[in-house]
């Protein structure tokens, strides 16, 4: 349980810029809801009335918490290019079709490219930046996993994931596996234009939208 001394404690630590989040900044940051969404508890107003109290942290997130990261696990969803329009040229100002599969494993087959999902769905405050990072021993496979390898402080969504077979063998990627880590860095003050874009909120492997770019508006 989380008592109002814990939770000033966690303030305190949280007001310190410029640094990597550690377990027990992450562990007191997700009780009241921030990091990473959990249906354990209702933590909207946990800093509103002093003496409440939040439950544990489910299992499979406290399991997941790093001395200074968090492990993100494969979900259910995997994408792919289905058509391209214009002549199997992919090019950016033009939207292309995707085909989504929800399934507990995916077969990615040797130089194969796929999009997956993380099974967490993240919200990082306006102070909060991260980095994603793959496992070393899933890239000694053969396996890339790689996004962006930032995610923007007010992102809100899960994070969808490159996956690319470098190996001469196919890969099964089962839904739940820990795949990598996320590490989160408080900024030395909170963004003046958080992250809003195209892809807040997403969830599922989503498909790019750079397309979007391009729009006049």
């Amino acid at each position: 349980m989380l008592s109002v001394g814990d939770i000033k404690d966690i303030e305190r630590i949280a007001s310190n810029r410029g640094s990597i989040l550690c377990d027990k900044t992450i562990k007191g940051m997700i009780r009241t809801g921030k990091l990473v969404k959990t249906d354990a508890v209702d933590m909207k107003e946990v800093f509103s009335y002093s003496g409440i109290e939040l439950s544990d942290i489910p299992c499979e997130l406290n399991d997941s918490i790093q001395p200074a990261s968090f492990d993100i696990k494969i979900g259910r969803s995997f994408t792919v290019v289905s058509n391209v329009t214009n002549n199997g040229v992919i090019e950016f100002d033009t939207p292309i079709e995707y085909k989504t599969m929800e399934c507990d494993s995916y077969l990615l087959l040797p130089k194969q490219f796929v999009l997956a999902t993380t099974q967490e769905y993240f919200i990082l405050p306006d102070n909060i930046t991260a980095f994603v990072e793959g496992r070393s021993s899933i890239g000694r496979l053969g396996l890339f996993i790689q996004n962006a390898g930032w995610v923007d402080p007010g992102f809100e969504g899960q994070i969808t994931l490159e996956l690319f077979n470098a190996s001469n063998f196919a890969i099964n990627i089962k839904s739940g596996s820990r795949v990598g880590q996320l590490v989160f860095a408080r900024m030395d003050h909170a963004a003046e234009n958080p992250y809003r874009g195209k892809y807040q909120g997403q969830t599922g492997a989503t498909g790019s939208m750079i397309y979007k770019d391009f729009e006049k508006g």
